[in-house]
């Protein structure tokens, strides 16, 4: 949806998709954070560096551009903290943090290490859409996937997607759009054959 490439392993894509998660990990509409991220990118600042360098009053220009205004300020904050920690320690490269993790918790507990405000549901989004890209990457559902998984009566996702031959990011992606749209709304999914 967002353009970005992740099957070319670069780390350009990889921090384009984190910044997209952090972005659509806030309770805010989805089309607000996908708004936001196109400001990101229209602006070019899609690697930690820029990002960084932007400084605190043109990131919250840019969340506001996006219509991210209940949440500018205390974004604009974790961008600086999580972005600066990720050119720091891995020179703004997550295919070194998880080059460097031993196991999927590990990836998970240093993508959380990188700053306040990344916590189990950005690393889900993130690591959902990376379990192609990294064999470390497997993520714990969010609430979202877990309630539609019961609901559906499934109790092992991946499980779930190979007997089916259904791509588990796909599944999972699915998941989300009927918690949201249709679970969490007291709605009935009409299957229309």
């Amino acid at each position: 949806m967002l353009g970005i490439n992740l099957k070319s392993k670069n780390k350009e894509d990889a921090v384009k998709w984190f910044l997209a998660a952090i972005l659509y990990s806030k309770p805010i509409r989805e089309d607000s954070a996908t708004r936001t991220y196109r400001c990101f990118e229209r602006h070019g600042l899609t690697t930690a560096r820029r990002i960084v360098n932007a400084g605190w009053d043109r990131l919250v220009s840019i969340l506001d551009e996006g219509g991210y205004t209940r949440y500018d300020f205390s974004t604009a904050d974790k961008l600086l903290q999580v972005f600066g920690n990720l050119d720091k320690w891995y020179g703004g490269d997550l295919n070194k943090l998880h080059e460097g993790s031993r196991n999927g918790s590990e990836v998970e507990a240093n993508l959380k290490r990188l700053g306040k405000g990344i916590g189990d549901t950005t690393v889900s989004i993130f690591l959902r859409d990376m379990r192609d890209i990294w064999k470390k990457a497997d993520p714990r559902p969010t609430p979202l996937v877990t309630m539609a998984l019961k609901k559906a009566g499934i109790r092992d996702l991946n499980q779930y997607a190979r007997r089916r031959r259904i791509d588990p990011v796909r599944l999972e992606t699915a998941l989300v759009r009927y918690s949201k749209d249709f679970l969490k709304k007291g709605k009935p999914l009409r299957i229309v054959s």
